[in-house]
């Protein structure tokens, strides 16, 4: 008996051996080597590989061997895996939002994501099926929503994890407009019976001005943050004044072009800036959007340029509008030069605040609105404010005094750190106590922080700056203890990962061979800003006073000063959290 046990059992694996060479072949694997670069050796997915050999889930060792299904013998559900190859600047949350997976699944068929987190390059398994989140299908149970005053098409989709596309795709009534009490179709297909469209009032209809097909426009702040699209078919004239400074480089006979590139930071700059225009003018073109655009070599320096010779050879008083020069005196000479005619005169990168013109328009937000904007942000939520500043930061203290009298101050000790006994008697059970922090100093930035920490057992606490804080990028502090106490800080642009900025993002690359920079970026939305706001039948000075918009990375909300001219108040509140990703706060 144990005899034929025996052979049963040889017999099987003999068996079993033979049938693994028909369908499968074996790879010894190599010091270094992964599991992505396996697969594409053998023209096969992760998946498979995992599959065959459970254990390679842990880790690869050199010199062991992995069984390899052979090209098109992998298990039918697998035929199907999608894989996605991780691109510079993408996050686990930006591609799991993308494929609508969960970071459970994702992690679960791309195990070195545990252990060496997400790289350049690397080849990700995207499950499918019973892993990923739900997929609508025609039997899915029909999900409506009753569009309520102030919602946008962005919102909705946002609250719902899919797109403004996919709305206007099962919804096409509201493509132009957004009725309130519409019932939209969000997931499922109903009967043609079962949609139902309110009646409604111009005055209680949403109007939607959609500004690109690939970029969100739509987000509620102050000002009504709206969607511009084209209302006039009236051609309008914008000029681009930019510092290429050509002669300068033509007259450079000791850098060739390609070593001032390298060199030059000013120069590249302003390409970058050029590079994301140009994507903007193109955008606009495909919409048929009726502008006609010059583009010109302002030649600047911070005291010098040819904006007077390009005036007078090219009449600039007949634009609508004009994006540039660069610095902030040549703007205000610009603006000074076409205010008989209101020329509008956007001024794209400067950050100075210098004498105001009733045509200029400041597209980058003071420093000063920047700490209001924090601070407004913290009043609007009921939240306990404690300011820590040190004594260096006497200009800080006087800033939230002035401004700010019902924020407490915590004691400092003689040395000049936190009196932690003070801090904390000043802490609000039940409420977000914001702790606002100035000080650079290293000593005083580990102490505060330590104190926070020790009372978030008993109490809700997070730290806030006002202005950037270069110690906080050092290697002195700890970025988790940051992550935990959601450093909240005001920021002029964002890390936009919605899909409509991932296309944006994939255009330019695909145009430029890399991706977009801060000012890449920037030179788009500041572009294609003008350009919409240029379609409306109005002045550009009335779309200023009306209208608030969103673009990739940037917003405009303008607001006219005192003293005459436009700043801009588009400003985000951002925050880190806890899965190491920068947040916009709501």
């Amino acid at each position: 008996m144990k005899y034929f046990i025996t052979a049963c059992l040889v017999t099987l694996v003999f068996s079993f051996n033979s049938f693994s060479q028909e369908k499968n072949t074996t790879h010894k694997v190599e010091k270094g080597e992964t599991i992505a670069q396996i697969a594409q050796k053998y023209n096969v997915t992760p998946f498979d590989i995992y599959q065959l050999n459970p254990d390679a889930q842990s880790g690869l060792k050199p010199n062991s061997v992995l069984l390899i299904p052979k090209k098109g013998d992998s298990k039918k559900p697998n035929s199907k895996v999608i894989t996605h190859k991780v691109e510079p600047k993408e996050t686990l949350y930006g591609i799991e939002n993308k494929y609508g997976v969960s970071d459970e699944d994702l992690k679960k068929v791309n195990p070195d994501l545990v252990k060496l987190g997400l790289q350049i390059g690397q080849i990700l398994v995207i499950p499918s099926g019973a892993n990923a989140k739900s997929v609508v299908t025609t039997s899915e149970k029909v999900v409506y929503h009753e569009v309520l005053p102030k919602e946008t098409k962005y919102s909705i989709a946002k609250q719902y994890g899919i797109t403004i596309e996919e709305i206007e795709k099962r919804n096409p009534e509201v493509i132009a407009n957004l009725p309130i009490g519409y019932q939209l179709v969000i997931k499922g297909n109903p009967p043609k019976s079962d949609k139902v469209v309110p009646t409604t009032s111009k005055k209680d209809t949403v109007q939607p001005i959609h500004s690109n097909p690939i970029l969100p426009q739509e987000v509620e702040v102050k000002k009504t943050y709206t969607s511009l699209s084209k209302n006039s078919n009236d051609r309008k004239k914008l000029v681009l004044l930019l510092p290429f400074n050509l002669t300068k480089i033509e007259g450079d006979t000791v850098n060739s072009t390609t070593m001032r590139l390298k060199k030059d930071k000013f120069l590249n700059m302003t390409l970058d800036f050029y590079s994301g225009a140009l994507m903007a003018i193109d955008s606009a073109r495909s919409i048929g959007i009726p502008v006609d655009v010059s583009i010109f070599d302002s030649q600047e320096t911070k005291s010098s340029s040819n904006i007077a010779t390009i005036h007078q050879q090219n009449d600039l008083e007949t634009a609508d509008a004009v994006i540039g020069p660069f610095y902030q005196n040549n703007v205000e000479k610009t603006a000074a030069l076409l205010s008989d005619k209101n020329v509008a005169v956007i001024s794209p990168l400067s950050k100075d605040i210098g004498n105001s013109f009733p045509n200029l328009y400041q597209t980058i937000p003071t420093a000063e609105a920047l700490k209001r904007a924090v601070f407004v942000y913290m009043m609007a939520k009921g939240g306990n404010i404690i300011a820590v500043v040190d004594k260096k930061k006497e200009s800080a203290r006087q800033f939230i005094q002035q401004n700010y009298p019902e924020v407490k101050f915590a004691a400092l000790l003689e040395n000049g750190s936190l009196s932690a006994e003070s801090f904390k008697g000043l802490l609000v059970k039940g409420k977000m106590n914001y702790v606002v922090l100035a000080s650079e100093n290293t000593g005083m930035v580990k102490w505060t922080m330590a104190t926070m920490m020790s009372v978030m057992a008993t109490y809700n606490v997070e730290l806030v700056i006002m202005e950037p804080n270069e110690t906080l990028d050092t290697d002195e502090i700890n970025f988790t203890n940051l992550t935990k106490l959601k450093l909240m800080y005001p920021s002029i642009s964002r890390e936009n990962e919605s899909i409509e900025a991932l296309i944006f993002e994939k255009e330019y690359r695909k145009k430029n061979k890399i991706a977009p920079s801060t000012y890449a970026t920037r030179g788009f939305d500041v572009t294609f800003d003008t350009m919409m706001r240029l379609t409306q039948e109005k002045v550009y000075q009335d779309t200023a006073d009306e209208f608030a918009t969103e673009q990739v990375d940037n917003k405009f909300e303008y607001y006219k000063k005192a003293d005459g001219g436009y700043t801009n108040r588009g400003i985000y509140i951002l925050y880190y959290d806890t899965d190491l990703i920068i947040k916009e706060a709501n």
